[in-house]
């Protein structure tokens, strides 16, 4: 039967159905684009330095100025995510270009396993650029067992070009900041009872 043919509720009936195959068609690319724009989004931010995030590099510095910049620590946990998560020292003072050797510590409280993903950014956003880690635990799948603690170290340096850049050149203090987020599929915990035994600790070196 043409168009010009159907009644009035059958041409309601196959807009009806041509807006919900849109709605779903719509919907579906939505979630790819989600899944999708986390590994790209890191991918572009560790490629370009982007809203403050670090650079990845294989070697140390070879050139360390007389020149000192105090780098501060940030730890944060998403909703969710039944962890206690901290910086081993919350400063340090380091000579630019000088490798320096940090950590954090995050502890499953919950009774059961628990996953989650560390991102993380640097404040000033510019500073991103040149805050360069030769180790981290950063965009790596982490599962911690109930009570299991893991020591987690970053291995970083400032890139000595930075005091060329005229808006740092003045810089004095640098924060890093790491967000662990509970992965896909997990649960969100409203409250998390603490364990108050039975206390794991593995010590790791988890690239990233």
């Amino acid at each position: 039967m043409s168009e010009l043919n159907q009644t009035p509720d059958a041409k309601m009936d196959r807009r009806n159905r041509t807006v919900a195959i849109a709605c779903v068609a719509f919907f579906a690319s939505m979630i790819g684009m989600a899944y999708a724009s986390v590994p790209l989004y890191a991918m572009f931010c560790q490629i370009t330095g982007y809203g403050g995030t670090t650079q990845r590099v294989e070697q140390y510095s070879d050139t360390v100025l007389d020149r000192q910049i105090t780098v501060r620590f940030d730890a944060n946990v998403s909703g969710g995510l039944p962890w206690d998560f901290t910086p081993d020292q919350r400063d340090v003072t380091m000579r630019i270009g000088e490798t320096t050797q940090v950590g954090y510590t995050a502890k499953n409280v919950f009774p059961t396993p628990t996953r989650g993903r560390a991102l993380y950014n640097v404040s000033p956003p510019l500073a991103g650029a040149y805050f360069n880690k030769v180790e981290c635990f950063c965009f790596t799948d982490t599962e911690l067992k109930s009570g299991e603690s893991l020591d987690m170290p970053v291995i970083f340096y400032i890139d000595p070009e930075i005091v060329d850049v005229p808006e740092l050149k003045n810089l004095k203090t640098i924060t890093l900041s790491y967000t662990f987020f509970p992965l896909a599929g997990e649960q969100p915990v409203a409250a998390a009872p603490v364990v108050r035994d039975g206390k794991a600790t593995a010590t790791n070196s988890i690239g990233g």
